[in-house]
């Protein structure tokens, strides 16, 4: 029990957090407008509420004086306009509430929006600035769906809240102050019981139903994030003819989800009718007072209408507070999730006197770096080496040495736990991100592309880049002749992922816009190895364009790609096993002698299979 309690009041607690964070974004200190809207539309509500209120009145005045009822002594204004005037002005108070409710909602229309884009936007930017481990454990499927329930989170709050909850609290506060003033305390007491019991209810039920709900978004998060996952990774699912298992996977989600979808309309039905027992118990306990009391000669037909009329009119939104009730809890929810993301901190962040990154000539410099991801499996250790300004080195090794780890390290994509990165003497610790990704260029192994034009990709590395620039850089490329033949030319789209294009163009386009970039260093993490041997060597040759007069790390896997290299980093289990050029290294007959004739013989076997299915094709 205590630690139900606990749990309610930390909940409670946290709904109370997530409101206040949302305040900011109802009422922007930056614009005046909005909050001239949002004073005017409290003042809609207020005058409508007025407006609706009186509308009972009207009808008991107009059943009164059609009934021969109404008392000139006692009611002289209602008696003087008549029966028919008191129907028109019955129906045109309707009609003026209705119009203050539009006037609301239309000026809270342009707040809850603005609130949505901005919330939506703060998320947004805040997902690309945290850490690189967070994306990689979290589901993108499951992340915007986090964005997309947020922002329709504050479409709830803004509608049942301030357009709804608010307003009925209002009116029944003013409908107690009338049946208190005009009948007496029996009535607003009946009226207090059957509302509180109504109420009690609703909230009771709708938290069992609030449960059910979340197991269903649940499966539907959980289905969506297979889907997007499975349709990402569609060739990879053909080559294995997997189809079968993973529409089974997703239909295993939807199960689940079918299951709770179905219990929550069988619960909102159970729901329904229970608010119906209770308030049509409370009405008829009431209406029995009213039809007492016209028989004693105390009241009129008309107060039987009036009392009627006025609980009828409050029916109207205690009829949805279940829903509404649900949709807040719902929407405050997902807007929990939502400021839990805001409120998640970047592993990397720039220091508080960080400056920007001074280029004098590009050298790294790697001291004693040590770095684990799982503080139990340590990936460097103690790892040195330099690469002077304008000069070329290349990382090699077994897989899972930590080559592609340096690439990572040096964009700050995560912090050392020892040791030192420096660029012309800046540990990259010290100066700001942008800055020092501004001076980096990478060229990774898989491309990925934007589902956008080719232009758009190319102009990717330096946005404000001129068409003709654009063009000269995919030139150097040796894309632009690819480009040429396409019917839309830059125009022509990419697909998702880049799949309309192959791994070599893609990898021209990932050049050209590296090129455009104009980096003062460069990275290649595996820039070939993906590639067959002839798409390999042309795109070579455009690489080593691209890193002439740049300091250069170059992490490769086939070993012919960096023969030229000034210095050869050979890595094994986290440390600098051997370290040379290419001839150095050979003659050392170490590791990389050993990797070289392994490839080598793999690159034989490779030209005498060719050559054996060449004669075997010959007539």
């Amino acid at each position: 029990m205590a630690s139900e309690k606990k749990t309610v009041s930390a909940s409670a607690g946290k709904t109370f957090a997530t409101i206040v964070n949302l305040w900011p974004y109802m009422w922007p200190s930056d614009r005046a407008d909005l909050k001239l809207r949002v004073a005017l539309a409290t003042l809609f509500l207020i005058l409508s509420k007025l407006v609706l209120l009186s509308v009972p009145y009207f009808f008991k005045w107009s059943t009164d004086a059609l009934s021969g009822g109404l008392d000139p002594l006692k009611n002289p204004l209602p008696y003087a306009l008549g029966a028919i005037t008191l129907v028109a002005a019955y129906n045109l108070a309707r009609v003026i509430q209705a119009g203050f409710n539009q006037l609301r909602d239309t000026l809270f229309a342009s707040v809850g929006q603005h609130a949505v884009r901005q919330l939506a936007y703060k998320t947004f930017l805040h997902l690309h600035q945290l850490s690189l481990r967070f994306h990689l454990e979290r589901r993108t499927g499951g992340l915007s769906r986090v964005i997309e329930r947020g922002t329709k989170g504050i479409e709830t709050i803004v509608r049942f809240v301030i357009l709804n909850t608010l307003p009925t609290l209002f009116e029944l506060c003013l409908t107690a102050v009338i049946l208190v003033w005009t009948y007496g305390i029996a009535y607003f007491a009946v009226t207090v019981i059957m509302v509180v019991a109504y109420v009690t209810f609703t909230i009771k039920a709708s938290n069992w139903r609030i449960d059910i709900r979340r197991s269903m978004n649940s499966s539907d998060a959980e289905a969506n994030s297979k889907a997007i996952d499975s349709l990402l990774n569609f060739e990879t699912v053909k080559y294995f003819g997997n189809e079968a298992m993973e529409a089974k996977r997703f239909d295993q989600s939807m199960e689940h989800y079918e299951k709770s979808a179905t219990q929550v309309w069988t619960s909102q039905g159970f729901l329904n009718f229970g608010q119906i027992v209770i308030f049509s118990i409370g009405m008829m306990v009431i209406m029995t007072m009213s039809a007492i009391a016209i028989r004693n000669g105390t009241q009129t037909i008309g107060d039987f209408v009036f009392i009627n009329a006025l609980l009828m009119q409050l029916a109207l939104p205690l009829g949805v507070i279940g829903f509404v009730y649900s949709e807040v809890r719902q929407g405050l929810a997902n807007l929990e999730h939502m400021f839990d993301l805001l409120d998640m901190d970047p592993e990397v962040v720039d220091a508080a006197d960080a400056r920007p990154l001074a280029i004098d000539r590009g050298a790294i410099s790697f001291r004693d770096v040590q770095f684990a991801y799982d503080p139990a499996r340590p990936i460097l250790k103690g790892i040195s080496f330099d690469i002077p300004a304008g000069h070329t080195v290349a990382v090699v090794g077994p897989s899972g040495a930590g080559k592609s780890t340096l690439s990572r390290l040096l964009y700050r994509f995560y912090d050392i736990q020892d040791g030192a990165i420096t660029i012309d003497g800046q540990d990259v610790r010290s100066v700001t991100q942008t800055s020092l990704r501004a001076a980096i260029g990478m060229v990774p192994q898989d491309t990925v592309l934007f589902n956008d034009t080719i232009g758009y990709n190319i102009r990717y590395g330096r946005i404000d880049a001129s068409q003709a620039e654009v063009e000269q850089a995919a030139q150097i490329a040796q894309v632009d002749q690819f480009i040429k033949t396409l019917p839309d030319g830059y125009k022509s789209m990419v697909g998702e992922r880049g799949l309309k294009l192959s791994g070599g163009e893609k990898q021209r386009v990932a050049i050209a816009r590296t090129i455009l970039k104009a980096p003062p260093i460069l990275i290649l993490d595996e820039a070939t190895s993906a590639l067959d041997t002839r798409t390999e060597q042309d795109i070579q040759a455009a690489l080593d364009e691209v890193s002439k007069n740049r300091t250069t790390l170059v992490i490769a896997h086939r070993l012919s790609t960096v023969i030229h290299a000034d210095e050869i980093i050979v890595l094994k289990g986290g440390t600098i096993a051997e370290r040379g050029t290419h001839s150095d290294l050979l003659a050392q007959n170490g590791l990389y002698a050993s990797m070289w004739n392994r490839q080598l013989e793999a690159a034989r076997a490779e030209e005498q299979l060719k050559e054996v299915r060449a004669r075997a094709e010959l007539p």
